[in-house]
């Protein structure tokens, strides 16, 4: 462990190379070049003085850099993994122009090292401090030629011109019109976009009028500052703090007919579904997003907790509205290595409202379950229903993003 003051140079380099060799095996890093890019670029002299090199070198933990008067992480440096995974979305080559939205120096870094001398990288935060410290950590480590911009990355950047990718390394709900004004045709947007509350980075490809994707993994960001930035609605059941339900997109037409739901006996159905432990549940998450109209989230106020709901994790669960009645996913372990999703429902029609969701997981084993995500595509808002192939079509400020199943 390092003290605040001294950095291990020998220690810092192997665990770089540890980390960088575990994400190539395990998948995340593909490329020779992503690769080379991060093992040349020393990620402990990005992040905060006296951080332990353990864990700065944790493939899978981000480092916060701030925190704002809430006690809300406003930046951190991602982790290695989130790092890879997007590098490798971007496809940047030498010679290509690169827009950063979302600075913090260690990630430009890694543009610019895959652009080369004959590329540009510009990276962009609303927040001065976070372009203060990005732009002098890039000048101690060599990255002079990286431009680093204070603005509100919702606008066009001044004197940008055309770029050929465009990578967001904060949270968004929507993709403003100034990031897809100034990308070349058949150019890169790589965002962490937020659709019903499910977070995916994607790899959008610029096709005509309209943007489609080719890669999207899980992730988590920090969210977006400034006139992008978007809160979730609460729907306090019964107006009280105990259960929130939280909805990206708009709350219900009539919330109050949640009034009475949990006044009501719980009804419990398990489904028989059964997975492994580690089984990534991406497609699960997409599934009940584009199968269920009510779809949210539900938290629970462990303070004020009165077993009225038993979800297996109080601060998230997914969950359901449908007119009078809730539900929300549960599981329980079958063995060691096994565990089966349950439905819990509360409402006048909790049974009925069960069974409905429990099909909708049966639906994703049969047919979803091991297979490709769906491909999101994102048009202006505004576009004519039949103008758009999807599954399910979220609405937007600027842009509705369609859901659709690729056609076996």
């Amino acid at each position: 462990m390092t003290d605040e003051t001294t950095v291990d140079p020998d220690e810092a380099t192997t665990l770089r190379h540890q980390t960088i060799e575990l994400l190539r095996e395990e998948g995340w890093i593909s490329s020779p070049a992503v690769e080379a890019a991060m093992k040349r670029v020393p990620r402990d002299r990005f992040t905060p003085p006296g951080t332990p090199l353990e864990e700065v070198y944790d493939p899978y933990s981000a480092v916060i850099t701030k925190i704002d008067a809430f006690g809300v992480h406003s930046s951190s440096v991602s982790a290695p993994q989130i790092q890879a995974i997007q590098l490798e979305q971007a496809e940047a080559e030498p010679g290509m122009t690169v827009l950063e939205i979302g600075s913090g120096g260690l990630n430009a870094a890694y543009l610019a090292e895959l652009v080369g001398p004959s590329g540009s990288v510009t990276t962009v935060d609303i927040d001065p401090e976070v372009t203060e410290r990005a732009a002098r950590l890039l000048a101690e480590n060599g990255f002079d030629d990286v431009r680093v911009v204070t603005a509100d990355a919702a606008q066009p950047i001044p004197d940008l011109g055309d770029v050929d990718v465009v990578l967001v390394t904060v949270g968004a709900w929507d993709i403003p019109p100034a990031w897809t004004d100034q990308l070349t045709p058949g150019g890169r947007l790589v965002v962490p976009l937020r659709m019903r509350g499910l977070t995916r980075s994607v790899a959008f490809t610029r096709v005509g009028g309209h943007l489609e994707s080719d890669s999207t993994r899980v992730c988590g960001f920090v969210p977006m500052q400034g006139t992008s930035h978007h809160d979730e609605q609460l729907l306090l059941v019964a107006g009280t703090q105990e259960i929130a339900l939280r909805f990206d997109d708009g709350l219900p037409a009539d919330p109050g007919r949640l009034d009475n739901a949990i006044t009501t006996p719980r009804h419990e159905l398990w489904t028989g579904v059964v997975i492994p432990l580690r089984e990534l549940l991406d497609t699960l998450q997409m599934h009940l997003a584009i199968s269920l109209p009510g779809f949210c989230t539900m938290a629970v106020d462990t303070d004020l907790d009165t077993g009225r709901v038993a979800p297996v994790k109080p601060t998230y669960s997914l969950a359901a509205v449908e007119d009078d009645t809730f539900a929300y996913l549960v599981t329980r372990r079958t063995d060691d290595m096994h565990y089966e999703y349950g439905v819990h429902a509360l409402g006048p029609q909790a049974e009925k409202f069960a069974a409905k969701i429990a099909d909708v997981l049966r639906d994703w084993e049969a047919h979803r379950r091991g297979g490709p995500s769906p491909v999101i595509r994102v048009y202006p808002a505004g576009t004519p229903d039949d103008q758009i192939p999807a599954d399910r079509v979220i609405d937007k400020v600027h842009r509705r993003v369609s859901l659709s199943w690729p056609v076996a």
